[in-house]
């Protein structure tokens, strides 16, 4: 009796796996999620370059402040 239910068991995994490789095409709602994702992320690159400038430029004048 071991053997079917083993056998079952093998089989429904197959499937349940067979079935998860199985994804349609993104939708429109991903391709929005993930052109949302790319604006965020050059978004943050550009307020960090900002700050980097704010930060040398205090630097700067903190320098010629002490002379």
């Amino acid at each position: 009796m071991n053997t079917p239910r083993s056998t079952l068991a093998v089989m429904a995994l197959s499937t349940l796996f067979a079935l998860a490789a199985c994804q349609p095409a993104e939708g429109p709602a991903e391709r929005a999620g993930k052109q949302i994702d790319n604006a965020a992320e050059k978004v943050g690159d550009q307020v960090e370059k900002a700050g980097d400038k704010i930060k040398d430029a205090t630097k700067e004048a903190k320098k010629e402040l002490s002379n």
